[in-house]
């Protein structure tokens, strides 16, 4: 696998002024009582925006939001997103109430000069997860030029990511660039000792990124829900803690890659437990091997912190995927809190995975000082493991 910044086609590179563009963006934001509830991922879109409104360029946005399954639901319409947009842009922002049809066709003719048009929910279309081939060669009637910003669908092969660039010349928006140099570092040529460190509620959705890891990096810490299924499967009690035991094969084939490897998996040694997942939840810390039957495991303990501190301080590389316990939860944040403050204090390079880590490191108040807090959870988590994405293909010469 070559770089991953080879031969990428960039928006900054092509002629934009008086052309319509159709640009990919991701708004799969939070909706709060009809209001926008974290901009973060709107935020990051700007400079792309910014770029080409300044280049006298016409952007015509594209996103999806939530999992309408191809069905209009009122709720996942774009409206209080094309409100917010328009606060942070400074600009007008035109939103329309479909993606396709006469309706943008006349409003794209009809421009206001330096506004935006942003179309209505792409997913309310079942073509577009289909990535059917008329829908996409619809949306790309309505521009000269396609830009891809929407990093955290980039493994996603659907009409508006895709399908799309089959018929329009395409390019990489700044944050798509700016992802997969910020991961070029941890692919193309990375800085020994790399660290990964895995955690989340499921096993099943790291097993992947576990067996392909090993071929690359130095350690692997595992906390989360992920331990448990680990700990299990190597014979531990783990009373009533999340585990999958249809995925014990699976465990000891990676295992067994690991120890072949010289790579240590290295699990938790004490465990923060409850009998129920709520803030006023009655807890105690416990070794692993003490978990009481009617207790389940809901955060690493100080004992598995220190280690995993003392595996971090050594790193020059760090990536981290999955909270180490539930954060949600007042008691069980501790955790991933202090793994946050590590990577923050640590000298290495660091990327977290995005999704639910990238979530957690905000709200616990531990993002500044770590390298990269990535825009997509499942598009980082398959480019470190050496996957080539669909989307972002299709971006290169």
């Amino acid at each position: 696998m070559g770089s991953l910044l080879d031969r990428l086609r960039c928006v900054q590179d092509v002629e934009v002024e008086g052309k319509p563009v159709v640009v990919r963006v991701d708004y799969n934001v939070p909706l709060v009582d009809g209001r926008v509830g974290d901009d973060a991922r709107i935020r990051a879109s700007l400079p792309t925006l910014e770029n080409i409104l300044d280049r006298g360029g016409k952007p015509i946005l594209l996103t999806h939001l939530g999992r309408p399954e191809g069905k209009v639901v009122p709720e996942l319409r774009l409206d209080p997103v094309a409100q917010r947009l328009q606060e942070l842009l400074g600009r007008p922002v035109r939103k329309l109430d479909t993606c396709i049809g006469d309706e943008v066709v006349r409003a794209i003719e009809g421009w206001e000069d330096g506004s935006v048009i942003l179309l209505e929910n792409v997913r309310f279309f079942p073509e577009e997860t289909a990535n059917d081939a008329a829908f996409a060669r619809q949306l790309a009637a309505l521009g000269d030029l396609f830009v891809n910003d929407a990093f955290a669908t980039l493994h996603r092969a659907h009409a508006s990511t895709l399908g799309i660039a089959d018929y329009l010349p395409s390019y990489a928006g700044l944050l798509v660039q700016k992802e997969i140099e910020a991961l070029s570092r941890l692919t193309d040529n990375p800085e020994h000792p790399y660290v990964a460190i895995i955690g989340g509620k499921k096993a099943r959705s790291k097993l992947g990124t576990l067996r392909d890891l090993v071929d690359k990096v130095d350690a692997i810490l595992i906390g989360g829900g992920v331990a448990f299924t680990f700990l299990r499967a190597q014979g531990h009690s783990v009373g009533k803690s999340i585990v999958d035991d249809s995925l014990f094969e699976e465990i000891e084939l990676i295992s067994a890659k690991a120890s072949e490897k010289g790579v240590p998996i290295v699990l938790p040694r004490d465990a923060v437990v409850a009998k129920e997942l709520s803030d006023s939840a009655q807890v105690s810390t416990v070794a692993i091997d003490d978990i009481p039957e009617d207790e389940m495991g809901l955060d690493i303990g100080p004992k598995t912190i220190a280690l995993f501190r003392e595996k971090i301080a050594g790193a020059k590389m760090i990536m981290w995927a999955g909270p180490m316990g539930a954060f949600e939860f007042s008691p069980f944040s501790e955790g991933t809190r202090e793994i946050g403050q590590a990577l923050a204090a640590s000298d290495a390079f660091t990327v977290v995975g995005g999704g639910e880590t990238g979530e957690a490191v905000k709200k616990l108040g531990v993002a500044e000082g770590i390298s990269r807090i990535s825009t997509g959870g499942g598009a980082c988590l398959a480019l470190l493991r050496g996957k080539a994405l669909p989307a972002l293909e299709a971006l290169r010469d």
